[in-house]
Protein backbone atom coordinates (compact mmCIF):
# COMPACT_ATOMS: atom_id res chain seq x y z
CA UNK A 1 0.00 0.00 0.00
CA UNK A 2 2.75 2.54 0.81
CA UNK A 3 5.02 1.06 -1.96
CA UNK A 4 3.55 3.43 -4.35
CA UNK A 5 3.70 6.79 -1.79
CA UNK A 6 6.82 9.06 -1.33
CA UNK A 7 8.00 10.49 1.24
CA UNK A 8 6.41 13.84 0.93
CA UNK A 9 7.13 15.70 4.11
CA UNK A 10 7.84 15.71 7.38
CA UNK A 11 5.67 17.36 9.76
CA UNK A 12 6.81 19.33 12.79
CA UNK A 13 4.71 20.97 15.53
CA UNK A 14 5.87 23.92 17.26
CA UNK A 15 4.86 26.17 19.87
CA UNK A 16 6.46 29.23 18.35
CA UNK A 17 6.48 29.64 15.09
CA UNK A 18 8.07 32.82 14.72
CA UNK A 19 10.80 31.37 16.50
CA UNK A 20 10.97 28.43 14.69
CA UNK A 21 10.87 30.56 11.29
CA UNK A 22 13.95 32.29 12.77
CA UNK A 23 15.59 29.12 13.36
CA UNK A 24 15.33 27.18 10.34
CA UNK A 25 15.75 30.39 7.95
CA UNK A 26 19.19 32.35 9.83
CA UNK A 27 20.94 29.88 11.79
CA UNK A 28 20.43 26.17 9.51
CA UNK A 29 20.00 28.33 6.19
CA UNK A 30 16.81 26.85 4.71
CA UNK A 31 14.71 28.88 1.99
CA UNK A 32 11.52 29.30 4.58
CA UNK A 33 8.34 30.16 3.26
CA UNK A 34 5.78 31.29 5.76
CA UNK A 35 1.80 30.48 4.25
CA UNK A 36 -0.89 31.91 5.79
CA UNK A 37 -3.45 29.84 7.04
CA UNK A 38 -3.68 26.21 8.05
CA UNK A 39 -7.77 26.25 7.56
CA UNK A 40 -8.15 27.59 11.21
CA UNK A 41 -6.21 30.80 11.12
CA UNK A 42 -2.90 29.69 11.97
CA UNK A 43 0.41 30.60 9.92
CA UNK A 44 2.33 27.89 9.02
CA UNK A 45 5.79 27.55 7.67
CA UNK A 46 7.73 25.15 4.86
CA UNK A 47 10.97 24.01 3.69
CA UNK A 48 11.88 22.03 1.21
CA UNK A 49 15.38 19.99 1.30
CA UNK A 50 17.52 19.66 -1.80
CA UNK A 51 16.05 16.11 -2.61
CA UNK A 52 12.99 17.47 -2.69
CA UNK A 53 11.59 16.51 0.88
CA UNK A 54 9.29 19.02 2.28
CA UNK A 55 9.66 20.27 6.02
CA UNK A 56 6.42 21.57 7.58
CA UNK A 57 5.93 23.45 10.87
CA UNK A 58 2.79 23.74 12.08
CA UNK A 59 1.54 25.46 15.41
CA UNK A 60 0.21 22.88 17.55
CA UNK A 61 0.86 22.30 21.26
CA UNK A 62 4.01 19.95 20.87
CA UNK A 63 6.63 18.40 23.31
CA UNK A 64 9.91 16.20 22.54
CA UNK A 65 8.83 12.98 21.37
CA UNK A 66 5.34 13.74 19.90
CA UNK A 67 7.21 15.32 16.72
CA UNK A 68 8.28 14.72 13.72
CA UNK A 69 5.91 12.86 12.29
CA UNK A 70 6.69 11.34 8.98
CA UNK A 71 4.40 11.70 6.07
CA UNK A 72 3.89 9.84 2.90
CA UNK A 73 2.28 11.22 0.13
CA UNK A 74 -1.17 9.70 -1.81
CA UNK A 75 -0.38 11.32 -4.61
CA UNK A 76 -3.26 9.93 -6.95
CA UNK A 77 -5.78 10.29 -3.56
CA UNK A 78 -7.80 7.88 -2.19
CA UNK A 79 -6.53 8.37 1.28
CA UNK A 80 -10.38 7.37 3.00
CA UNK A 81 -10.02 3.61 1.10
CA UNK A 82 -6.48 3.81 2.65
CA UNK A 83 -7.68 4.49 6.43
CA UNK A 84 -10.59 1.72 6.22
CA UNK A 85 -7.89 -0.46 4.73
CA UNK A 86 -5.71 -0.30 7.28
CA UNK A 87 -8.79 0.00 10.20
CA UNK A 88 -9.80 -3.79 8.86
CA UNK A 89 -5.70 -4.97 8.91
CA UNK A 90 -5.83 -3.78 12.94
CA UNK A 91 -3.84 -0.67 12.28
CA UNK A 92 -4.50 1.77 14.64
CA UNK A 93 -6.01 4.57 13.32
CA UNK A 94 -4.75 7.70 15.94
CA UNK A 95 -6.97 10.66 13.77
CA UNK A 96 -9.21 9.93 11.23
CA UNK A 97 -9.15 11.65 7.62
CA UNK A 98 -9.40 15.18 8.73
CA UNK A 99 -8.69 18.66 7.03
CA UNK A 100 -5.00 19.80 6.07
CA UNK A 101 -2.99 22.59 4.65
CA UNK A 102 -4.27 22.19 1.28
CA UNK A 103 -5.64 18.89 1.37
CA UNK A 104 -6.20 15.90 3.54
CA UNK A 105 -4.29 13.85 6.30
CA UNK A 106 -4.42 11.25 8.40
CA UNK A 107 -2.39 9.51 11.19
CA UNK A 108 -1.74 5.52 12.60
CA UNK A 109 0.48 3.78 14.95
CA UNK A 110 2.95 1.61 14.10
CA UNK A 111 3.35 -1.29 16.14
CA UNK A 112 5.57 0.38 18.21
CA UNK A 113 3.59 3.19 18.93
CA UNK A 114 5.73 5.46 16.22
CA UNK A 115 2.89 7.63 14.55
CA UNK A 116 3.28 7.93 10.64
CA UNK A 117 1.06 10.50 8.42
CA UNK A 118 -0.56 10.32 5.12
CA UNK A 119 -1.61 13.48 3.09
CA UNK A 120 -3.19 14.38 -0.17
CA UNK A 121 -3.90 17.12 -2.13
CA UNK A 122 -7.58 18.45 -1.87
CA UNK A 123 -7.39 18.47 -5.55
CA UNK A 124 -7.72 14.33 -5.80
CA UNK A 125 -10.55 12.17 -5.14
CA UNK A 126 -10.62 10.92 -1.32
CA UNK A 127 -12.25 7.51 -2.37
CA UNK A 128 -10.80 5.18 -5.62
Amino acid sequence: MFAKCRLGAVCHYVNDINRTEAFYRDVLGLAVQRMDDDGAGNPWLTATTINGVELLFIKQESRPGNTPIVTFEIAEGGIDDMVSELATKGVTIVTPVSHAPGGWSAEIKDPEGHVLSMYQSADKPRKR
